[in-house]
C-alpha cells in the first residue's frame, strides 16, 4: 500500500516538472523521509530520453533537498532547542549533556554533516542537531549541499544509463549504497585518525 501511494505521488507531482522534483525532494530531505530513488531515478531516466534536462533535475533535486535540510534545521533551532532547555531535565537531558552536543559539532559538525547526508536513514536527521547546536549556516549549506550532491548525482546518473530495467536499478542500487557506507566508513576512520594524531602531537 505505501509503496503504491508512493508511485502515485510520483506520478502525480511528475506532471509538475522540475517543480515537482524540487517539491518531492524538499518532502524526502525533511518531515516524511522516502526512498529518493523513486524521484531521482525516473528523472534521470526522462533525461536520457530527452524529457526532461539533465542539469535541472539536479539542480532541482539539490535545491529540494536543501529545503528540506533547512526546514529541519530551523525547526530544531527554534522549536527543538528551546524544548530541550526549558523541559530537558524531566528526559534526563542535563544541560551540560546539551553543551557536550554543542562542542562535538563545533569540532565535528562538518563532516558529520557531509557524511550523514550520504548514509540511508541518517540524510534526513543529521540537519536536527546541527539545528540543536546552532551549527554556523555557511558551514552547514556546503557541507549539506556537497553531501545531498552527492547522492542526488548517483541516482540521477542511474537513470540516465540503465532507464527502465528495474531488476538492473535494484541490484545497481544496492551495490552502491554498499560502496557509498563503505566509503563513509573509511572517510570517518581516516578522520578520526587524523584528529587523534594531531591531538597527540598538540599535547606534546
Amino acid at each position: 500500500m505505501l509503496a503504491s501511494m508512493a508511485q502515485w505521488l510520483t506520478d502525480t507531482i511528475f506532471e509538475m516538472g522540475y517543480w515537482g522534483i524540487f517539491l518531492l525532494m524538499s518532502v524526502e530531505s525533511s518531515f516524511i523521509p522516502f526512498p529518493s530513488e523513486i524521484v531521482l531515478v525516473p528523472a534521470g531516466y526522462l533525461a536520457a530520453k530527452g524529457e526532461m534536462n539533465f542539469l535541472l533535475v539536479f539542480i532541482a533535486s539539490l535545491g529540494g533537498a536543501m529545503t528540506g535540510a533547512l526546514i529541519n534545521y530551523y525547526g530544531a533551532l527554534w522549536i527543538g532547542r528551546s524544548v530541550l532547555e526549558s523541559y530537558g531535565k524531566y528526559f534526563f537531558i542535563k544541560p551540560a549533556a546539551l553543551h557536550k552536543m554543542d562542542d562535538f559539532f563545533a569540532a565535528h559538525g562538518p563532516i558529520s554533516t557531509f557524511t550523514g547526508r550520504l548514509l540511508p536513514g541518517i540524510r534526513q536527521l543529521i540537519s536536527i542537531p546541527a539545528g540543536l547546536t546552532r551549527m554556523p549556516m555557511k558551514i552547514f549549506l556546503a557541507y549539506t549541499a556537497l553531501g545531498a550532491g552527492i547522492w542526488s548525482l548517483i541516482l540521477i546518473i542511474l537513470g540516465y544509463t540503465i532507464g527502465e530495467n528495474e531488476a538492473l536499478i535494484k541490484e545497481y542500487l544496492h551495490q552502491i549504497t554498499f560502496i557509498v557506507v563503505m566509503s563513509v566508513l573509511f572517510l570517518l576512520a581516516l578522520y578520526v585518525y587524523r584528529h587523534k594524531k594531531k591531538k597527540g602531537r598538540t599535547k606534546s
